[in-house]
């Protein structure tokens, strides 16, 4: 039984920063002109990827602070920061002045960080413990409502019985003190907090319980539909509504009228982004390839298993390609998902 019913749903785009640093363009003005484009197209939201070394491109909070002022309406979004990379006052900081920046349109995308070797560098290059990271992201977490929230907590963070008191943080792995002197978001309490993980008992457990979206990239639509109604049955658990966190989805697309040419542009794009060839990634990530309405036929499935904001990846190195796609997801992607097909 599916979960399709339920709020309006909504389509964004992933901003190819990685794709274009990866070819060589380090400019912002590329991200400001697709932003523009996907704007104008009708997209609901914009995301944009995290990387330090691992996959480097430029800083999200830059870029999307750059997208604030080149958008009006869409919602922009991190799919995902690895919040570990910066210090938690300082991620503090930067999300409630990107969110001011933004005008209130931020969602933040969190992950802990993927468990692949070239993560685990990442963090050390950053002299930050690889081991206990999605602890540290949820005390993180915490930490950012108490400063947000003018001290109220939406958790319980260990205690260390030093009193600390109500624009203090102290935690198992970072603590902090005068909370109150950060700027506040232009969002009331923050901007939404979404967790970028897959199904597993751990991470769905935790969304459930602190989290306002989850993420995921799952390649079968029947695992998505299983943890959405776990979800949902562990935030009522939680003292939370049933529908307190929003169901998203991350996917990759390669939209072309060849099914079988988009399929090996899928996986040049795969062997350039990962260094992995498409049939190894397809084991954990989700991947669609073909027509436009081949690619909202397999999207689809999500949405009727539950899914309700669609972010969009066009899974092409090439800009010319990105753009032709991304007009033709606005074009027949777009509505036939929100007619429901």
């Amino acid at each position: 039984m599916g979960h399709s019913d339920g709020p309006e749903l909504r389509v964004g785009v992933l901003l190819p920063t990685r794709e274009a640093a990866a070819g060589g363009d380090w400019t912002i003005g590329s991200s400001l002109d697709f932003a523009r484009e996907a704007e104008r197209l009708g997209f609901d939201s914009l995301w944009t990827g995290d990387s330090l070394l691992a996959r480097p491109r430029l800083d999200p909070v830059v870029v999307l602070a750059a997208v604030a002022t080149a958008t009006t309406r869409i919602t922009l979004g991190t799919a995902a920061l690895t919040a570990a990379l910066r210090h938690p006052l300082t991620g503090a900081h930067q999300i409630a002045s990107l969110d001011r920046a933004a005008a209130g349109r931020l969602v933040v995308g969190l992950g802990a960080g993927f468990p692949v070797p070239e993560t685990e560098e990442e963090f050390a290059a950053a002299g930050v413990p690889f081991t206990g990271r999605a602890g540290r992201l949820d005390e993180t977490v915490l930490l950012w409502r108490r400063a947000w929230r003018g001290g109220g907590d939406t958790g319980t963070a260990p205690d260390d019985g030093t009193g600390a008191g109500p624009y203090d943080f102290t935690g198992r792995h970072c603590r902090a003190g005068g909370l109150d002197r950060l700027p506040r978001p232009a969002t009331a309490g923050g901007p939404p907090l979404w967790l970028a993980g897959s199904d597993t008992p751990r991470v769905v457990a935790r969304v459930a319980r602190l989290y306002d979206g989850w993420l995921p990239f799952l390649p079968d639509p029947a695992a998505y539909a299983r943890a959405l109604g776990l979800i949902r049955r562990l935030a009522v658990e939680h003292g939370r509504p049933a529908d307190a966190v929003v169901p998203g989805l991350y996917a990759t697309v390669a939209i072309g009228p060849d099914r079988e040419r988009a399929r090996k542009q899928l996986d040049t794009y795969t062997r350039g982004y990962y260094g992995r060839p498409l049939e190894r990634m397809a084991e954990f990530h989700a991947f669609g390839y073909g027509s436009a309405r081949e690619c909202a036929a397999w999207l689809g499935s999500y949405v009727r298993a539950g899914a309700r904001h669609v972010v969009l990846r066009i899974g092409s190195l090439d800009p010319g390609a990105q753009r032709a796609q991304l007009a033709e997801a606005a074009d027949v992607v777009v509505p036939a998902l929100r007619a429901g097909t």
